[in-house]
Parts: C-alpha cells; structure tokens; sequence
C-alpha cells in the first residue's frame, strides 16, 4: 500500500522504519537511509529536487529574519552557463531558470497560504516579488554583444572579462543586500574562482559534478560570513550570532557523504594544534584557580594522563577518543582523582585544549523537520500577566574612581598574573634499517632516538604587539587608564610579556576585566525607559534548531519543546512540566537581553505559578548546576547580580505580585526561593 502500486517498488517490503536514525529496512535486507536515492532516478530529477528544497530552506529562513531587516540571499553553484541563461531560447532560459521559477511558484503560492495573520508584513514582501525577477545571475560579459558568456569558452575565460563582470557585483552590493531589490537568487558559475562573497548568502546549493579542484570546504567559505541588516550593522550580538548566522547547504550527494568530506577537509587544513593528550604536554601548562595560577607540575600531568588512560578516554594513539566527548556531554565523565578535584574545571579545560574529531563544528541535518512554534499557552493569562512586567527596557548608569580601579587591577595583575612561557620540541629520528614497502605506507619507517623540549628565555616572539591597544580593546578600557594600570605591575610580572604575549595579553585582560566587573556592581543603577521589547523575539529563529537538544513534546511551556543547554537545564523542565503549582513557563528567547556594563545578559527561564500555591507567583530563573564560585567566573557573576538590580528597579512601578528573579540549581531550590502560600 505504501509503493501505491508502482512496479519500481514491487518486491519491497517494509520490515522497519527506525525514525531515530532515519532509516527504512526491508524484508529482502535492503536498507534506505533518509537522504539517499536508490533505483532509476535522473540527474534531472535529482537537480529539481535541489532547487526546490533550496528555495523551501531560502523562505524559512527569510520569515525568521525579515521582521529584523535582514535580506536573505541565496547562491547557486552551477558548472555550464547554458543550464541558466540558454540564448538559443526566445526568452533566453535554461532549464534550471524554467525549473526554479516552477518550483518558486508553488512554494511562494503554498507559503502564502500558511503564513500567520500576524506576519503580514511578510506576506505583503513575498507576495510583491515576481519570480522571474528575483533570480539574476552571474558570469562573464562578452564585451562585443554584451551579453554573458559562458567563461569555459575562450583562452581569455580567465582574464578580464570575469573581473568586470566581478566589478558590477561589488558596485551594486549595496543595492543587493537591499529589501526594496527584488534579487534573492543568484546562479553563478565562477564566483567561487573570483573570489565573489556577500555576508548575507544564508543558503548555498551545488548544482554541479563535484569538481575535486575545488573543495567543499572552499564552496561553503563563500557562505561563512556574519550578516548585516538593513543599516548595514553586522549580527555579530554573542547571545544570538549562532543562531542568525546559519549556513544552510543543498549538496546532491547524501548528508552522510557531505559531511564526512567536509569534516575530513577541515582536519586536514587546521592549524599545528596539539593533538597528543601526553604528560609532556599537560606539563608546564597553568591552571587558573580563584586562589591564583598553579603551574601543572610532572606529577600532576602524570595523574591526568593516568586519569585518561584509565577511562579509555584516549587512544592508543594518546588522541582524545569519542567515548570523552560523549561522556562529556552527556555529563557523565567519571570522577576526577581527589588531589585534583578541587581543579576540575581548569584541567577539563586543558584537556578539551588537545585537538579531537568531535570537537569539528557540528553540521546538522537540516532535512528533519525542526519548527518549534509558540503554543496556546502563550496566549495564557498567567504567561500575559507575567510577561507584561517583565516587558521593559532600561539604560544603565555607572559611575566610579579611575583612581580606584587602577589599584585593584594592578594589584590583582601582581599576584594572580602568570604566563605558560612559549615552548617548542625537537625530535631527532633515523630511518630503521630493512625498511619494507609496508612500513613505509604505515609511516613506522622512522624511529624517534631523541625529544628535546625548549622554554622561556631560548624563544622570543618576534611579532610586535600594541600591547596597551589590546588589553584596552578586551576590558573595554581607555588606553590612559590601560597604561596607567600595565605601568605601575611589577618588572618581575611585567618580564613574562616577552616569554609569551598571547597569553599575557589575553590573561591580563580577563583580570582587568573581573576587577572592573566587581566594581560595577556596587556602583550600577538602572533606569527605565518606555520602550518595551516586541513579541517577535519568540517567533525569530525558531527553525533550525538543534533538536538533538530537544525535549520531548511540554504541556506548559510556550513552545512545543525546549532547547535545553545542559543536563541541569533538561531536568529542570521535567519538574516544572509535571509541577502540579506551575501553569505555564517559557524558555526565555535569546533576544531577551538585559543592558549590562560587562555585555548584555539573557535570563533563562519566565515562569508563572498557580495563584495562592506560592508567594511569588511570577519568578524569573537563571539555572546554574552549582553555586560554587569556582564554577561561576567573575563576569557571569557580575551579570547576575546586574540582573538582580535591573528587577528590583523595574519592578518599584508594581504595586501586586512583583516579579522575583534568582539563580536556581534545581527545581527544589525553586520551591525555597518562591515559597509555599501561607
């Protein structure tokens, strides 16, 4: 019943369908994994199917960005000019013209239909473009027809004519990137080869042979740049950059085999980083603590080593093996020995410092479906009545002694500063004697005689640094004031710029930082102006989403899931899903951002409880999975303690069921902070 009848598919049947790992098996042993085509199907089909999920991924994304003056563009790699801009056709179109114009049709006309009453600013755009009018492409000007060419004719394909067809592309960026050009769609043959980019390309399709001169990594490159909206300002804010700056590619070949080259190309091209988890390296390397810097010693590089070894979190190899990352995301790593427990987080993060496959950016599966749409429990009374107070905006004032911070800094520089002096190592080999043809392809045709490991004084950094201009850029600092504190550090502090300044650029500012965060607090006032935040920051971003991160399907939250960040986050939701006190809850949306002098802040979690269960029926939770102040660096600290004051001030205009806000680690410290009812 599922083949409706058709002869290709006689002799199949379904013996399973594994939703999780996407795949279908059939009682004739077949297996078909989602992505992957088995059977007659043509290039042409092939090349449609493209197309069509390339202008669905254009328009979703388009919807999410459109309300934030963003242009979405997206970009067509093809191999022969032809297959667009056909001049042996009256009106000059090739296949892949007359098919997207097809497909763009019914999409735009099925998108139309679906689109919300409240986006009727994008249903207006959309509905106001032409289709014919919103592809335009790219390619060499013949400069005696002026007309394009296809740049694989002629020895001069090469030369100038792609460079000032390249120079009509630059003078009409502006004009591109703008909402009132209809062009969203660009066909290009040599963009990749003349070095044509646009920040805003969010959706690349590869309607081409792969070509093995040019790389994936290479094609995806042009895609790799943070956007801008209509001002022309980058979208470059921490709290959503990643979840804007998207990529989507519609590569013909599967999801398993793109990836996996991709991820192989990106090994291949990164930097020298340590890739060895060796006692050799973990020595000398310094763990920041709250009582100063402590210097990993032989016998502590040899407890971490061990402590590796015998978890099977490395290899033979002495490489980070999978069974650590998994183990450190599903925060399961097993116990660190006693002596070092007190550094855990420091020798977590030197041990992350080794380079591993895991740790290659993620590509998701973007064929899934992954909306995330607001429910009717935001449209609750408790969650209006909630969001209504805190729904505000405010500025901050700080106002403290130069003179002050100057002596905190350089004091807290003297005796928390310390430097990892640079270091290299020499190996000396010899080829073994009776080398075979097999040892040499196992590369074990050579044998170390001698390691030789140098520090400190034997190197200088012969890179010249405006070391005052950097320190002050990270704290956000005047250069007098930067000046001021690096000068009055001790020499014996100061020497160890030399030995290594990359490390001591970036540790002096993060210590400067922390002294002027902790200043901050007790110096910072909020006051609060009439703009509110809009209701589309609950609606911006919500497809493509890391659904790995997923819970399973809520009964009180806003959305239907929840994008948990960690473990703590994922059994919080659990207890305020079941709570019989809690009527509804949001995970707060990442534009929610509170003002703060050390970067803007977003809460985690809005909840309204059962009126008369609690005291504090309205409460606005940052989940932390500890309280120690080792866990919390000084900056997420000072965030806090900003967000602390920013509601006590918005809440003064409030006269019943003020809003409490805290830091929570579990669903049971909720109930101590909220209270039960009286």
């Amino acid at each position: 019943m599922e083949s409706g009848e058709l002869d290709q598919y006689r002799g199949f049947t379904i013996s399973q369908i594994d939703a999780v790992n996407d795949t279908v098996e059939f009682t004739n042993g077949e297996m078909l994994r989602a992505g992957e085509a088995n059977g007659d199907v043509s290039e042409r089909d092939i090349r449609r199917i493209q197309i069509r999920e390339t202008i669905k991924a254009h328009l979703d994304k388009e919807k999410q960005l459109f309300a934030q003056g963003i242009k979405v563009l997206s970009l067509f790699f093809i191999d022969e000019v032809v297959k667009y801009r056909d001049y042996g056709q009256a009106d000059e179109k090739g296949d892949y013209a007359r098919v997207f114009e097809e497909e763009y049709e019914l999409l735009k006309a099925e998108y139309l239909s679906e689109l919300a009453i409240d986006n009727e600013a994008y249903r207006k755009y959309l509905a106001s473009i032409d289709s014919a009018k919103t592809h335009n492409g790219y390619f060499s000007i013949d400069k005696k027809t002026n007309r394009l060419k296809d740049p694989a004719v002629g020895a001069r394909s090469v030369d100038s004519d792609d460079v000032d067809a390249y120079d009509l592309i630059l003078k009409d960026k502006e004009r591109l990137l703008s909402l009132a050009e209809p062009t969203r769609f660009i066909f290009s043959h040599s963009a990749l080869r003349e070095g044509w980019d646009n920040p805003n390309v969010f959706v690349m399709c590869m309607l081409k042979h792969s070509d093995n001169t040019i790389s994936r990594r290479q094609e995806v490159g042009r895609g790799l740049r943070l956007s801008v909206d209509q001002h022309g300002d980058r979208m470059d804010h921490p709290a959503v950059v990643h979840d804007i700056n998207v990529l989507t590619v519609v590569a013909s070949e599967s999801y398993k085999d793109f990836v996996a080259g991709l991820q192989k190309e990106i090994a291949e091209t990164l930097s020298s980083r340590p890739r060895q988890a060796t006692e050799d390296y973990f020595t000398g390397k310094t763990l920041a603590t709250e009582h100063g810097p402590v210097e990993v010693t032989a016998a502590i590089a040899k407890q971490i080593y061990r402590y590796l070894v015998k978890n099977d979190y490395t290899d033979d190899a002495d490489q980070i093996a999978d069974v650590y990352q998994e183990a450190k995301a599903a925060g399961k790593l097993a116990d660190l020995p006693e002596e070092l427990k007190p550094h855990a987080e420091q020798v977590f993060q030197l041990i992350d410092s080794v380079f591993s496959d895991a740790q290659l950016p993620k590509v998701d599966d973007g064929r899934k479906p992954k909306t995330n749409p607001l429910n009717a429990n935001f449209e609750k009374k408790e969650f209006q009545e909630l969001w209504a107070r805190i729904n505000r905006k405010a500025v901050y004032r700080v106002e403290f002694d130069s003179e002050e911070l100057i002596r905190k800094c350089f004091s807290a520089l003297d005796s928390q500063l310390r430097v990892t002096p640079l270091q290299y190592t020499v190996q000396v080999g010899v080829q073994n004697d009776g080398l075979t043809d097999g040892q040499l392809r196992s590369g074990d045709g050579f044998s170390v005689t001698n390691t030789t490991t140098e520090r400190g004084d034997s190197i200088h950094s012969l890179v010249k640094y405006d070391l005052v201009g950097k320190v002050a850029e990270n704290a956000q600092l005047t250069r007098d004031t930067t000046a001021s504190i690096l000068g009055q550090i001790t020499p014996a502090v100061f020497e160890q710029f030399t030995r290594n300044p990359e490390h001591f650029i970036s540790e002096a500012s993060r210590i400067i930082a922390e002294q002027k965060a902790a200043m901050v607090i007790e110096r910072l006032a909020y006051d609060e102006v009439d703009e509110r935040y809009d209701v589309d920051i609950f609606t911006a971003n919500q497809t493509g989403q890391d659904f790995s991160r997923a819970t399973k399907q809520l009964k009180n939250h806003v959305y239907d899931y929840a994008i948990t960040d960690s473990n703590v986050e994922r059994d919080f939701v659990k207890e305020l899903d079941t709570s019989s006190e809690v009527v509804v809850y949001a995970k707060l949306p990442r534009g929610f951002l509170i003002p703060t002098p050390v970067g803007d802040y977003n809460p985690d979690w809005a909840i309204s409880f059962k009126a008369g269960s609690v005291r504090h029926i309205y409460f606005v939770a940052e989940t932390k999975g500890t309280m120690s102040s080792m866990k919390l660096r000084e900056i997420e600290k000072t965030k806090i303690e900003c967000a602390r004051k920013f509601f006590d001030e918005i809440s003064k205009r409030i006269t019943a069921d003020r809003v409490k806000y805290d830091v929570v680690t579990d669903y049971g410290k909720l109930m101590d902070l909220v209270g039960r009812a009286a």
